[in-house]
């Protein structure tokens, strides 16, 4: 009987998780998710409970695993209050942390580990997009990154200072990834689209990297099987756009002849009411996928208007 690689799932209950799961599924692979709440909706794809903090009967499924995706963490779709801060962080760190013990405990280990990073650590830019070889993090005061800094920093050190010989690490610099999840920003702006709220936000010049789902699971499959290509990767198309050519795309879309903009000051008393943070759309995020670029992958999705007529093809109700 032919063995089926197995994939180890850490915090994969999420939007993109649910993806990749899908996706490795339909590959043939033996996909285990690390979930705090194990169910057995999905008979093909097993749960494995685990706290994300402390070993347990969870770490025998590493070995002999062909890969490990960590995605485990709290969304940063909220309020920084102190105790919300202290949850981000700590939802990252903590798994990250556990997960290299595991790994190096294993006999058999995995052969990659990816984690979950952000493309946000890059400095705020109008001018060239940043890949790879950027290492410019400086936080920029108008746009109020500090904080998102201080968690991919604190993120990536805990990957970084992991000691796993054996396994190759990648650390996954994620941009904004378009899919159906029911509050992910493609049906959240689709809807503003259609009110007529979808008009650029801010000065609309900020950049927007991004990414269609169907291109992140495939990146990750790719990056998997590429054994040269390690560290941090950029998971961006290669065309980011400003954030006025993105709505008025949304806006084409939904057939929606006009999109009131929106300034800064209604941004924050918005994210006040929404609980959230206008940096998460403020920030120009220009990044580039150097490393996938150099290595031969090729997008399903490199432009935006194409990605967004096919999501809305496949739309899901929201």
């Amino acid at each position: 009987m032919m063995i089926r690689p197995k994939l180890i799932l850490a915090g994969g209950s999420g939007f993109l998780g649910t993806e990749l799961a899908h996706h490795f599924n339909v590959l043939g692979w033996d996909v285990v998710v690390l979930t705090r709440q194990p169910s057995q909706a999905r008979a093909s794809i097993r749960d494995v409970a685990w706290d994300g903090e402390t070993t347990g009967d969870w770490t025998r499924e590493l070995a002999g695993a062909l890969a490990v995706v960590n995605l485990a963490g709290r969304s940063v779709d909220c309020r920084y209050t102190p105790a919300n801060r202290r949850i981000i962080i700590d939802s990252r760190v903590k798994p990250t942390c556990i997960l290299g013990e595991a790994i190096a405990r294993c006999e058999r280990p995995p052969r990659v580990w990816l984690n979950a990073s952000s493309a946000t650590l890059y400095r705020h830019t109008l001018g060239a997009a940043w890949d790879e070889s950027g290492t410019d993090f400086t936080p920029t005061p108008a746009v109020h990154d500090e904080f998102s800094l201080e968690v991919i920093h604190a993120w990536e050190n805990a990957f970084n200072t992991a000691t796993t010989p054996r396994t190759r690490k990648i650390a996954l610099r994620t941009t904004l990834v378009l899919g159906h999840a029911r509050n992910s920003v493609f049906p959240v702006l689709c809807r503003l689209a259609r009110f007529g709220l979808g008009g650029r936000m801010g000065s609309g010049n900020q950049f927007v990297s991004w990414l269609h789902q169907a291109d992140f699971c495939r990146a990750l499959e790719w990056l998997i099987g590429h054994d040269n290509i390690c560290g941090p990767v950029n998971l961006a198309t290669p065309n980011p756009l400003p954030n006025r050519d993105m709505m008025r795309l949304f806006r084409e879309l939904v057939g929606a002849p006009i999109g009131l903009p929106a300034t800064e000051w209604m941004l924050e008393i918005g994210a006040f009411f929404l609980r959230t943070e206008t940096e998460l759309i403020l920030k120009s995020r220009r990044v580039v996928p150097g490393k996938l670029l150099a290595s031969g992958f090729e997008f399903q999705f490199p432009a935006m208007r194409d990605a967004l007529h096919d999501l809305a093809r496949k739309r899901r109700p929201v």
